[in-house]
C-alpha cells in the first residue's frame, strides 16, 4: 500500500498490510495471522467509508463474511 501512495492516508495500518504478502503475492502466514489481517482490512475499509460516505457502517460485515468464507 505504501508503494501505491496510500501510506500517507492510512498511517501505520498501511505499513502493517504491506507485510502481509510475500514477493510472490501469497499471504505470509508466517508473519501475520489471517484473522488479524482481515481485522486490519476491515479497519481500513471503515476508514475509507467514513471518509467517502461519512459512515463506517458501509464496511460492516466484511470481517465476518471473509472469515466465514475463507477462514477455514
Amino acid at each position: 500500500m505504501g508503494r501505491l501512495g496510500w501510506g500517507g492516508h492510512f498511517g501505520e495500518l498501511a505499513g502493517r498490510l504491506d507485510g502481509a504478502f510475500g514477493t510472490d503475492g501469497a499471504f505470509a502466514h508466517d508473519r501475520l495471522r489471517f484473522v488479524d489481517f482481515v481485522d486490519d482490512v476491515e479497519e481500513l475499509l471503515e476508514e475509507v467509508a467514513r471518509r467517502e460516505r461519512g459512515d463506517e457502517e458501509a464496511a460492516d460485515g466484511f470481517e465476518e463474511y471473509v472469515l466465514r468464507h475463507y477462514g477455514g
